[in-house]
């Protein structure tokens, strides 16, 4: 187990790094640039798709996404039937392309749809893009409310990997989270997925909850282990009230400190090492045989909005209210933020637009340091050669500083994240960020 760093590194707040620049700095965007943007794809450009959906049944008090909490059958219909539209809509102003390789269903909870909203959204997709064979198919699911109806609906939608979120499965942590979630409950989710023919299965996890212990995120990680899964994340608990005012619902003095926090990440990756998983950049886990471990091994890890992935296309296109999109082509790098308020979202769509508010075109040095910064947060090692000098003579004063205090081991040519830096990782990589500090974004703990 590596030994703790200064705390001054636990205590600072940095971006997850999912995007660069991140997109506090996304300016407006108007749906024309949109589209000339969508028309740079190339014949052969692979898409990658990942449809929103915000509704849940309950608001967790720890969550940090897009929701919104409803039981309205007559607005989850009009917000489906949006997302079909917009697929319509984005398939006619898109070239020809290499075909969809990955579909991601996130949420909030996409099951909120119901079986036959699930249903006709895979069923437009099917029909206005091609899929690729082989595609990844993967869905975000809530054990509490997956029933055999929507089960058999992801199955027949293609689903291929499922994620169950878990947190913790201590009766008291689940109390002060505002999540109640019995440990069968959970295993019977995962056993009707399998039933269905869904055999990948993602954990997510979460350490800093309020009174929350070691050997509660130790035990908890077991119990991802013993249930089978493929992949689990382990997840710091960000608790942003002024970004997510529900997370008032949880009291600051309940949290853990820094060095808990530090101390209960290592206690979920020393169990789950110990169960035979690997870990992968920051806060992720793979058996040695999933994709994931092996791009990890290969160098062809990847980090976008939904993390650490195995997903190489160039085109990522976001459906649903506040997704975002990019491109990495040989003739653009963009981002693409959706509307992130549901009516305007909805109207946008139901009037024939494209739903796009905020985005960004990346400049030539923005491209450098968009890579600089996803190799290290993937690889915990960075190639210098191969950045221009200049950018290098920047970033070097802070690098050398975390080299003293043994967060990485820096060579004139080369930099690699030392085994005890590995947690502060995102400080290595804002040594690469040239946007950190300005504008009036705000972030969650670097630990």
């Amino acid at each position: 187990m590596s030994q703790p760093v200064p705390t001054g590194y636990a205590l600072a707040s940095l971006p997850r790094y999912t995007s660069y620049p991140t997109a506090p700095h996304f300016a407006p965007l108007e749906e024309a640039a949109w589209r000339g943007w969508l028309g740079t794809v190339g014949e052969g450009d692979a898409l990658s798709l990942y449809l929103h959906i915000p509704f849940c049944r309950s608001l967790c008090w720890y969550c940090g996404c897009h929701t919104a909490v409803t039981r309205s059958a007559a607005r989850i219909a009009r917000y489906a039937a949006a997302l079909r539209r917009e697929a319509a809509l984005l398939a006619e102003a898109l070239p020809a392309h290499g075909g969809v390789a990955a579909l991601h269903l996130g949420g909030g909870t996409p099951s909120a749809l119901g079986a036959e909203g699930l249903r006709e959204v895979f069923g437009t997709l099917r029909r206005r893009f091609r899929f690729r064979p082989g595609a990844e198919i993967a869905a975000e699911c809530d054990p509490r409310v997956l029933d055999e109806a929507v089960v058999a609906a992801l199955a027949e939608g293609g689903v291929t990997r499922a994620s169950l979120g878990v947190q913790d499965i201590h009766p008291e942590v689940q109390r002060r989270i505002g999540r109640l979630q019995p440990e069968a409950c959970v295993a019977e989710a995962a056993a009707r997925l399998r039933r269905a023919g869904i055999g990948r299965l993602n954990l997510d996890l979460m350490y800093g909850l309020p009174g929350q212990t070691e050997a509660h995120v130790a035990a908890s990680a077991r119990f991802a282990a013993a249930l089978g899964a493929d992949r689990v994340a382990v997840f710091g608990y960000a608790h942003v009230p002024w970004m997510k005012p529900h997370q008032n619902a949880i009291r600051a003095e309940d949290l853990p400190g820094a060095l808990e926090r530090l101390r209960q990440a290592e206690a979920a990756e020393a169990a789950l090492r110990a169960a035979g998983y690997e870990a992968i950049g920051l806060d992720h886990f793979a058996r040695p045989d999933d994709p994931l471990a092996a791009a990890a091994r290969e160098g062809r890890l990847r980090r976008n909005f939904q993390g650490y992935t195995t997903d190489a296309a160039p085109v990522l296109l976001g459906l649903g209210a506040s997704a975002i999109g990019s491109l990495a082509t040989p003739d653009l790098a963009a981002y693409a933020q959706n509307e992130p308020d549901e009516r305007a979202y909805v109207a946008a769509v139901e009037a024939g637009r494209l739903p796009v508010r905020r985005g960004r075109a990346l400049s030539a040095e923005d491209r450098l340091r968009r890579h600089a910064i996803e190799r290290v947060m993937c690889d915990f090692a960075l190639d210098l050669a191969a950045l221009p000098a200049p950018l290098v003579a920047e970033a070097r004063p802070a690098l050398a500083r975390l080299a003293a205090d043994g967060i990485l081991d820096l060579a004139p040519d080369m930099l690699r994240v030392t085994p005890a830096g590995r947690r502060h990782v995102r400080h290595v990589a804002a040594c690469f960020d040239a946007y950190l500090g300005t504008g009036a974004a705000r972030h969650s703990r670097a630990v």
